[in-house]
């Protein structure tokens, strides 16, 4: 849109003049200096306003500047829109009426003046026929604004502010009454700043209403108090308050100037110039043109008032008046009024657009672009030049630009580059009609490149101009008629200008680029690749009309290294684009590209091109060439005539075998085409294959009728290159390993369209997978080295075997690139000599190991041990002879690799032995011992023999544990003496123990969960720690297990353990506890002696002393000395000791009763009370003369806490036992039935033997 007058096509908002805040720009002056003369000059007199907040009022009101917001209605945000200019204090308004001409004769009566852009006006460019020029729009948009925002300062200083009122009064009314005698009817709102607070701005209430009164202005629309004391964000919310007020009132002003314009539009006549004229036409503008000069008028104050469908109406009706057949039909194709009337007709039609995509309707703007193009064709094809020249497709190249720009700035969130689709989708009123492609609105882009092929029509039609066109006007006076009147020049250059014959006139190919390159960046961000390309390329052919080669570099190598015609198999563009960047290349000297670009269009997919020599050795040839450039490339980014491929003739193969394998290379390069000469093939792989180098060797075989396949043998050498001289020790042999390549050598020529298969045995080294990855190909004349490179792809399609007889076989396998190496079998064995089944926690694991050499030779053997596992324990292995190696502990894994076993000869043996630390608790472990050799006489093939073994590591032991009370001896004595310890000791002698003491009996049940039997070497009971100060003793109640007792298999043994708990302080009665360990000390039977295994069970936390009192009951017998006398044995007597220890700091009663029973009698109190005091313990004793032997009785005794009430529970010890009713107490049989027994027993055994 920038082709168009300034100001014609611009977004119309409220002008607004904000004065008094700045004291920059002064004023603003027209630029005609008739206007600037005749002026009214509004000027203030007091100085604009310089303080903080006047600065920041000033960024906010120019933060609120509409103009460059986007052309639409979706921002909601503001309820107004101003261009607004700030000035100082004072401005020019243009004249109201023009003046007369200076050597014009008054006439009798006075003459009626009309306004300086009026076509009434003698002085105007528009007299006396004119319609309308953007000079009337620029008075609304630049000159006379509607709203004249004038800002003063309030001075709170008593003493002035007076005089200072009644200067502002007089500067306020001068500057009105200024405004008023200009004729302008722009409103004047004033704002008067307080250096108050808005609390406090009230005590000026009186002098702003005498103010008021002074100047008439009405405080709701005209006249605002500002108070400045207040944060930037409630000024920013009070200025926003004015200029929302501010609006409405130059709404209002607009809406005067529209119901004006249509006022006089109804008086149906056509007012009469100033001057009648007396040249040119005579004739003045018709009632019609005035219509569309009213009509115009009223749509452009009814945009400043954002009122867009009344003006897109007033548009409609005031275009269609215009190109009806009383307005532009009878304006001669000759005269300056049809153009001028073409420029309102094109300036109506863009803002009728513009209101359109305003509205969101889209389809109807593209529909009404069309309309408008339709009809100009049609009038300028009837009553113009026609449309078959330069000028009518300079007119449409910039009708589509149009197009571009408004799209540009309504900014469509559907034509973003994010969005989905690449036009907008119509509008809902005619989402039911079928519509054309065409009939969407795409994004700029499309405009853009339609606007480049008309500049391309354009270009062709001016170089059609005849020669004589062609030169200036005083050349040639004769041909000066005819291109006045044969060439439309309707906003377009006269033909001399658009293509002289000397000069450069106007640079098309530059036009036509720039508009690509705009459609192009717009293709490119929505992801439209193809399209993209293409106007890439068109717009580097017109680079290349203008020579601007490194600028078609710049663009086109990147499209054609990535460009994705190449797998699409658009061979018609990519030659396009190929010979375009190559004639760049060659231009600027890039050699890479140059050899890249023949290489690839040596294919005969492409088209050839006569006369083009098609040998790449002289692809530099007339290029500056400094040494022998080594040029590198792959068939990622060019393509190639050459077809390569590798083919495994089997599946697999085993590791130190050879496997055959061929190699085509196939050229598809032109038939007329130079012969290609390969210095260098070198196959790559991915795996434990070596790299393959086959070089050129010329023969004299290869005649140029040979056959069109031709299939040679060739012999693999393996080769050592220097490339490992950096390698360290750690890597040296997978150094040494990949410095070695396999070398070849045959006649590498090829001739066009040949195949040339290479069969090779590829000797298999390493075991895994293998593939060839690669094949890149050397060419090497004397001005470049080229080295293109050829991968390899996965693909589901079969290769092909050729044989010597020019047959061909196919392999019936996928990939037939790949091969599986199998390892070479090992002869090489690896043996655990001292294997268990089982292996038991907390002792060490020994493993023997025995590594044996089966092979035929020597073998030079390395170690790799792995345990695996959950916390896998450290170990060492040693080597017979040889250092030892220890690992370190891993969460899973433990592994020590590369351990040097040295050279094991053949048919011998060498043994290494493996040393595990004990682990605490069951678990499975694999150990993996992989031996890692190489034959003396072939160290570049690698053998591996692996075994694995499982280690099942359990617990031999399991136990379970009971802690009875039993009745301790001693008791704290107050007033023994030796209890006093001296406090001066200090805490270096071990404090003794003086509180309450509780004795236990530990007894354990362990059993054996081996698998073979055990030796039992010594049990104890470890004391760990203790909670609540107390000291601990533990011994052993009775002989256990010694030296060399023995465990069975699933067997359960016994042993009882005494504790002995006692507090630091008799003061302390809390209950304490203890954490104790059972210990084993175990060996296997078949281990030395000095071997001793130490198995830790835990106990459970037992309370070993307790704060609450407790009744313990033991027994005792009796039996009296046999009476001569009698025959009968004496009664045997039970002596039932209850002993009831109260630990507590209370005086307990308790009380007892025993209840008679038949299978006893006893002699004690049946029922009694005892009195315990604090820390104190008492017995009572009861006779009990048993009525039954060899069975359990019961005593029925019940204690009860006198107190609480509440009964406690006897607790039997030695010799006793209890259940759910209470203690038992064991009575023996007599002497002589078990003497009887005994003897019977005796009998019975010598009967049986």
């Amino acid at each position: 849109m920038d082709a168009y007058p300034a100001g014609s096509l611009d977004h119309n908002v409220p002008f607004l003049f904000v004065s008094g805040l700045s004291s920059a720009p002064t004023k603003s002056a027209p630029t005609d200096p008739v206007l600037r003369e005749q002026g009214a000059l509004v000027r203030s007199e007091l100085p604009p306003i310089e303080s903080r907040e006047a600065k920041i009022i000033l960024r906010c009101i120019r933060d609120r500047d509409a103009t460059s917001l986007p052309w639409n209605s979706w921002d909601t945000s503001r309820r107004y829109k101003f261009k607004i200019r700030t000035i100082g204090r004072e401005f020019l308004l243009p004249p109201r009426r023009a003046r007369l001409p200076e050597n014009f004769e008054k006439p009798l009566s006075p003459p009626i003046l009309h306004s300086p852009f009026s076509p009434l006006s003698p002085g105007s460019s528009l007299y006396p026929d004119g319609l309308i020029d953007t000079r009337w729009l620029q008075k609304h948009q630049e000159l006379i604004p509607s709203v004249c925002l004038s800002f003063y300062s309030l001075i709170s200083d008593p003493t002035v502010a007076t005089l200072h009122d009644n200067q502002l009064k007089t500067d306020i009314n001068a500057v009105k009454n200024a405004i008023a005698q200009s004729g302008h009817k722009c409103r004047f709102v004033v704002v008067i700043l307080s250096d108050q607070s808005p609390s406090s701005v009230g005590q000026f209430q009186e002098r702003l209403e005498n103010i008021r009164r002074a100047t008439g202005l009405d405080p709701k629309t005209s006249l605002f108090v500002l108070p400045t004391q207040r944060t930037e964000a409630d000024l920013d919310s009070a200025v926003d308050s004015v200029l929302t007020a501010v609006f409405e009132q130059a709404v209002e002003y607009y809406r005067d100037l529209g119901r004006h314009s249509r006022k006089k539009k109804s008086r149906g006549f056509a007012p009469q110039p100033t001057v009648p004229p007396t040249t040119g036409t005579s004739h003045t503008l018709s009632l019609q043109g005035w219509n569309v000069r009213y009509d115009f008028k009223t749509a452009i104050f009814a945009e400043f008032r954002q009122e867009i469908d009344v003006a897109l109406r007033s548009y409609e009706q005031a275009y269609e008046t215009l190109l009806g057949v009383d307005v532009l039909e009878v304006i001669p194709g000759w005269s300056p009024r049809f153009n001028d009337a073409r420029l309102l007709a094109d300036v109506i039609a863009i803002r009728a657009l513009k209101c359109l995509l305003w509205m969101g309707q889209s389809t109807a703007a593209v529909r009404r672009w069309q309309a408008h193009h339709d009809r100009i064709f049609d009038l300028v094809d009837r009553r113009g030049h026609g449309t078959q020249n330069y000028g009518w497709k300079a007119w449409e190249a910039r009708w589509s630009t149009v197009m571009a720009n408004l799209i540009e700035k309504v900014q469509f969130p559907e034509l973003e580059p994010s969005a989905v689709l690449p036009y907008r989708p119509p509008e809902k009123s005619l989402s039911a009609e079928r519509l054309q492609p065409w009939e969407f609105l795409h994004h700029q882009g499309y405009w853009y490149r339609v606007a480049a092929r008309h500049l391309s029509n354009r270009r062709k039609l001016a170089m059609t101009i005849p020669e004589d066109d062609r030169k200036p006007p005083d050349a040639s006076m004769q041909s000066q008629p005819k291109k006045a009147y044969g060439y439309d020049t309707y906003m377009c250059p006269e033909p001399h200008e658009e293509y002289p014959l000397v000069g450069t006139g106007v640079n098309h190919s530059q036009l036509i680029f720039d508009h690509l390159m705009l459609a192009r960046g717009e293709f490119q961000k929505r992801h439209q690749i193809r399209t993209s390309a293409e106007l890439a390329l068109e717009g580097c052919k017109e680079l290349e009309r203008m020579r601007e080669w490194r600028q078609m570099m710049d663009i086109l190598t990147p499209l054609w290294r990535t460009m994705s015609f190449r797998t699409e198999g658009w061979w018609d563009i990519m030659e396009a684009v190929s010979w375009t960047l190559r004639s760049a290349a060659v231009e600027v000297g890039q050699k890479d590209l140059i050899v890249a670009i023949d290489w690839e269009l040596l294919n005969r997919g492409f088209s050839r091109r006569p006369g083009w020599h098609y040998d790449i050795t002289k692809s530099l040839d007339g290029v500056a060439v400094e040494g022998q450039p080594v040029i590198n490339f792959d068939d990622e980014h060019v393509t190639s005539f050459l077809e390569a491929s590798f083919v495994f003739k089997y599946e697999e193969g085993k590791a130190g075998q050879t496997c055959p394998a061929q190699l085509s290379i196939t050229s598809n390069s032109f038939p007329d085409a130079a012969p290609v000469v390969l210095g260098v093939v070198e196959v790559e792989f991915e795996g434990s294959l070596r790299t393959i180098h086959l070089k050129h060797q010329a023969t004299n075989s290869q005649k140029p009728s040979t056959s069109k396949l031709r299939v040679a043998k060739t012999t693999l050498v393996e080769v050592e290159t220097s490339d490992d001289a950096d390698s360290d020790d750690a890597s040296q042999i997978n150094s040494e390993i990949a410095a070695v390549i396999l070398e070849g050598t045959d006649d590498l020529t090829l001739l066009p369209g040949q195949t040339r298969v290479f069969e090779m045995d590829v000797p298999l080294r390493e075991p895994g997978d293998a593939s060839a990855s690669s094949i890149q190909v050397t060419v090497a004349p004397k001005s470049f080295i080229l080295n293109y490179t050829m991968s390899i792809q996965d693909t589901n399609s079969v290769g092909l075997w050729y044989s010597q007889s020019s047959s061909r076989k196919r392999i019936t396998r996928t990939n037939p690139h790949k091969i599986k190496v199998l390892p070479r079998p090992p002869k090489m064995e690896v043996r655990l000599v001292n294997g268990f089944e089982q292996y038991y926690a907390s002792e060490i694991i020994r493993l023997e190991l025995e590594i044996l050499n089966e092979e035929d030779a020597d073998a030079s053997t390395k170690l790799d041990v792995a345990l695996y596992g959950q916390n896998a324990p450290s170990y060492k292995v040693q080597i017979e002879d040889g250092a030892e190696r220890l690992s370190t502990a891993g969460a899973e894994e433990s592994s020590l690799d590369g351990i040097p076993v040295g050279t094991i000869p053949s048919s011998k043996s060498i043994k290494a032995t493996i040393t595990i630390d004990p682990v605490n608790g069951p678990v499975v472990f694999d150990l993996r011992v992989k031996a890692r050799y190489h034959l003396v006489s072939d160290p570049a093939t690698p053998i591996i023999q692996q075994e694995t073994y499982h280690l099942n590591i359990v617990n031999p032991f399991e136990a379970s544990y009971d802690l009875f009370p039993r009745l301790h001896s001693e008791w704290p004595n107050y007033f023994n003496p030796e209890d006093i310890q001296d406090p001066s000791e200090g805490d270096e002698i071990a404090r003794r123990p003086r509180g309450l003491a509780q004795r236990w009996a530990l007894a354990t049940r362990y059993a054996s969960f081996a698998q073979e039997d055990l030796a039992i070497l010594d049990l104890d009971v470890n004391i760990l720690s203790t909670q609540g100060a107390v000291s601990c003793k533990t011994s052993k109640s009775q002989t256990t297990a010694g030296d060399g007792a023995v465990i069975s298999p699933k067997t359960i043994e016994e042993a009882e353990f005494e504790l002995i708990a006692q507090k630091l302080d008799l003061d302390d009665r809390s209950p304490a506890t203890a954490d104790l360990s059972f210990i084993i000390k175990w060996r296997r039977l078949t281990s030395a002696k000095d071997v001793v295994n130490t198995t830790t069970l835990p106990l459970p936390r037992f309370f070993v002393t307790t704060a609450e009192p407790r009744v313990l009951a033991g027994v005792s017998y009796y039996s009296p000395p046999a009476s001569s006398s009698s025959s009968d044995p004496e009664p045997q007597l039970l002596f039932l000791d209850i002993t009831i220890e109260n630990p507590s700091s209370h005086f307990l009663t308790f009380g007892l009763m025993m209840e008679p029973s038949d299978e006893f009698a006893f002699s004690g109190a049946k029922t009694t009370t005892l009195n315990v005091l604090p820390v104190a313990r008492r017995s009572v004793t009861y006779r009990l003369l048993p009525l039954v032997r060899g069975a359990w009785i019961r005593p029925t005794l019940v204690v009860r806490d006198k107190y609480f009430q509440k009964v406690l529970k006897i607790i039997p010890t030695e010799g006793m036992k209890s259940d759910r009713d209470g203690v038992l107490v064991w009575v023996p049989p007599p002497e002589d039935e078990a003497d009887g027994e005994s003897g019977e027993s005796s009998e019975e055994e010598g009967e049986g033997a």
